[in-house]
């Protein structure tokens, strides 16, 4: 990372990370202040853990820490049954030359052979699935590619996967060696109730290519990590979400192992996915916008990021369960949005200090972090929320807290903004001022918000929304509080 910066580079992607440390013990963050210093954006994978909370990498405020999405995208392969029911499931494997004709229908855990179900390597040796579709699980010890492998040298004609219950609804695009479809888990269980319900089951695949406009992408991928933050709970981390599903681009190695065949192309899914959509936004950005920070940069993004889905409803997790704050962050990156925020919550390097006093580093600690020599003291403490960070991420008992944000307009010279509150449930929040303006003067406002609970409320968390709205835009910074 530091020959980079001393290369010269204007962004740095990183789609690696490991468990949560704290940040002077973390190389990633080390190397990423050192990059922001330069004026460098650094865009990180929140890591591959999810769906469960505090599974975070890459947690430093200096970092945009993006999480995964899938896309409107499907490579579909249609599952049709004997009673004439359908399953749209994928595969990247497309087979110009498969029979619609049905052929028999055979799961592979019938016999209650648990790793026959999964069609794992050496599984199906002595079980007939000549000239069958074989219904295979996920999980077990083998990928999606060498179930069909372990199908395919049985014999068998084509293979269905279904999801487990925790993958959900989130299916793959993958290069099967064998006409194939991965299906949803509820699909899965609608096709083996089908198995069970008459003595001679049929199906076969149907393969329609590429189709766009799937209404309920985005979606956050189940794998994809989520909040709350162990190093900063003060910080609401992921920052937000990009396409990380299904993603088609070059590729190195040969997909199909062989060492005889040209490298082309590939389907990958990860946070290591999402990662460069959003290096690439950044970029864009800096060209765009040339005397913006990096953290006037991330701000852009998360404050125009989507909340919504392309069916206009909120966005979902793989169960079609709509997702929290801290699997969502601010939301879907909007890239023409954050071309033009209206405002952004600028940071610059020093401003971080403070913040790293206020988690209670030693001087050394964060002198390894910021590279030079500090010295802390308790004048110079401010709490993990008051950092000017886009969004709230705070701990509430029965006291109130105030914390207080600066924006700065990069929007039109003359304007005027309103703040829209949606609290979170059993929150009172209250903003002073309520309305700024800009075109007089300064190009920065600051404002305070005060967080006060007002009811018991049997829930662990809340969450909620503080906009700033004007004629043209809308800035909108998520609201985490966790009681206590």
């Amino acid at each position: 990372m530091d020959t980079a910066v001393e290369d010269g580079v204007d962004v740095l992607s990183l789609s690696l990370g490991g468990p949560s440390v704290p940040f002077y013990e973390d190389s990633i963050a080390i190397g990423a202040f050192g990059a922001i210093q330069k004026g460098i954006f650094v865009s990180c994978a929140a890591g591959n853990s999810g769906p469960f909370n505090e599974s975070l990498s890459n947690e430093a405020p200096w970092i945009l820490t993006v999480g995964a999405s899938t896309v409107d995208r499907s490579i579909r392969a249609t599952v049709m049954l004997g009673n004439n029911a359908q399953y749209d499931g994928e595969s990247f494997y497309q087979p110009t030359n498969f029979s619609s004709s049905l052929l028999p229908l055979f799961y592979a855990g019938s016999n209650g052979n648990e790793s026959a179900a999964f069609c794992d390597p050496g599984s199906l040796k002595d079980v007939d699935v000549r000239g069958k579709v074989v219904l295979c699980e996920r999980g077990g010890y083998s990928g999606l590619v060498y179930k069909g492998q372990e199908v395919k040298d049985a014999g068998g004609a084509a293979m269905i996967v279904m999801n487990d219950e925790v993958y959900g609804n989130v299916t793959t695009a993958s290069l099967h060696v064998l006409p194939a479809s991965h299906v949803t888990y509820a699909d899965g269980l609608s096709i083996k109730a089908y198995i069970n319900s008459t003595s001679s089951p049929m199906a076969t695949i149907l393969f329609k290519g590429t189709v766009f406009g799937v209404p309920y992408a985005p979606q956050v991928a189940m794998f994809s990590s989520r909040g709350p933050s162990l190093a900063s709970p003060g910080i609401l981390k992921p920052d937000v979400l990009g396409p990380g599903v299904r993603i088609l681009a070059a590729w190195l190695h040969p997909v199909d192992n062989r060492l005889n065949t040209t490298p082309g192309f590939n389907v990958i899914s990860g946070t290591s996915m999402a990662t460069p959509h959003l290096s690439g936004i950044a970029a864009l950005l800096k060209s765009s916008h040339p005397d913006w920070s990096p953290a006037a940069i991330k701000s852009a993004i998360m404050t125009t990021a989507n909340l919504t889905n392309l069916g206009g409803m909120p966005i979902t997790d793989q169960f079609f369960v709509p997702v929290d704050v801290f699997g969502i962050g601010s939301g879907h990156v909007n890239p023409t949005k954050a071309d033009d925020p209206g405002l952004v919550y600028d940071i610059q390097p020093d401003d971080y200090i403070p913040y790293l006093c206020g988690l209670g580093y030693n001087d050394t600690a964060i002198g390894i972090i910021v590279q030079r020599p500090v010295t802390c003291s308790n004048s110079s403490n401010i709490p993990e929320a008051q950092l000017n960070y886009p969004s709230f991420s705070i701990k509430l008992g029965s006291g109130p807290q105030a914390y207080t944000r600066t924006v700065t307009n990069v929007g039109p010279f003359k304007s005027s903004y309103i703040a829209e509150i949606i609290a979170p449930q059993g929150v009172d929040v209250k903003v002073t001022p309520s309305a700024i303006e800009f075109g007089g003067g300064s190009s920065k406002a600051t404002y305070s918000v005060t967080f006060t609970r007002i009811a018991n409320v049997k829930v662990p968390f809340a969450q909620g929304y503080l906009n700033w709205v004007s004629a043209d835009h809308v800035v909108r910074s998520p609201i985490a509080v966790i009681f206590e």
